[in-house]
């Protein structure tokens, strides 16, 4: 039956119970009426409504809760269906919404992998011109300033400038590498965490890092996920937490590998996901992770799982 005709039936069930009553109960109208019989005709007027109400909310919860799921669905937060309850209309309405719900999940994933996917290969272009090419200028501008100052004898007045041209150079390398993760490449995941870890640590931070050493040999693409999300998740506490301390942990349980990155920073105190968060949500897409962010006392502990 069509949502039409169940509201007309609902309806007209109801007059129909209202008509037999007037016809016949043993109650009468009088040309005028009077009070008794105008409270009974009221009386009468609000039973009929209670039971419309009542009728069109059963019959219409389920378009209520679809409506719910709707104010409320995330696509980065996917897997969020709606039991295809009721009949006719409304469960064929619930079924093509999940399934148009199914479908969107799938296309932003794909459209979100080749994102990354070009992202990716745009910081290995970025970083290899670098360090190629800026890297060995700068290079060739130390060895200079410095043949300069043992061949002139003014060392002291071009220190400040050697000193200068190799934090530059230095500052170039640490970019390179956090664009293209060579240690990933070269040493695997564990080495790359510790080194990161290692990096994010200075005078008002200090990263403690737990990393299992029985790995499972995993994809490119996983240990690319799991090694950005923790670099994102330390970015964030070096620039926004006000944290004295943070943990890089990485553990295996079963076929399921945890890693999980925790502060005592002043945490996120309700506020809304930014991009960087969205970012590592749609990392996690890419390999059917689970990505959770949550409150500490103190701090914020973000937490992503994948199947090993």
């Amino acid at each position: 039956m069509s949502l039409f005709w169940r509201i007309f039936s609902l309806n007209a069930a109801v007059l129909a119970v209202a008509a037999l009553l007037l016809l016949f109960a043993p109650v009468t109208v009088s040309a005028t009426a009077r009070a008794a019989e105008a409270a009974i005709v009221l009386a009468g007027m609000v039973v009929v409504l209670i039971a419309n109400a009542a009728l069109l909310r059963v019959g219409l919860a389920p378009l209520a809760r679809l409506t719910r799921v709707m104010t409320t669905i995330d696509l980065l937060r996917p897997g969020t269906r709606l039991a295809a309850e009721g009949r006719g209309e409304v469960a064929a309405l619930i079924t093509a919404f999940n399934t148009m719900l199914e479908r969107l999940e799938t296309e932003r994933a794909t459209s979100a992998a080749r994102a990354l996917s070009a992202q990716e290969a745009e910081r290995h272009r970025i970083a290899q011109e670098l360090h190629d090419e800026i890297g060995q200028t700068l290079t060739a501008v130390l060895l200079d300033l410095k043949r300069v100052a043992d061949t002139t004898g003014t060392r002291d007045e071009l220190h400040g400038a050697v000193e200068s041209t190799r934090n530059s150079l230095d500052e170039l390398r640490r970019i390179a590498r956090r664009l293209r993760p060579g240690v990933l490449e070269e040493l695997g995941l564990a080495s790359a965490l510790r080194a990161l870890a290692t990096e994010f640590t200075t005078v008002g931070l200090s990263v403690r890092r737990d990393v299992c050493k029985d790995l499972p040999e995993l994809g490119k693409d996983t240990e690319l996920v799991l090694y950005r999300v923790a670099q994102e998740a330390l970015t964030n506490v070096a620039r926004h937490a006000n944290a004295h301390r943070a943990d890089l942990r990485l553990h295996r349980d079963g076929e399921i590998l945890q890693l999980t990155v925790s502060d005592d920073g002043r945490g996120l105190r309700g506020a809304p996901e930014g991009a960087g968060l969205r970012g590592m949500r749609e990392r996690a897409l890419l390999i059917n992770a689970t990505l959770t962010v949550g409150d500490r006392n103190p701090g914020t502990e973000i937490t992503l799982r994948v199947h090993a």
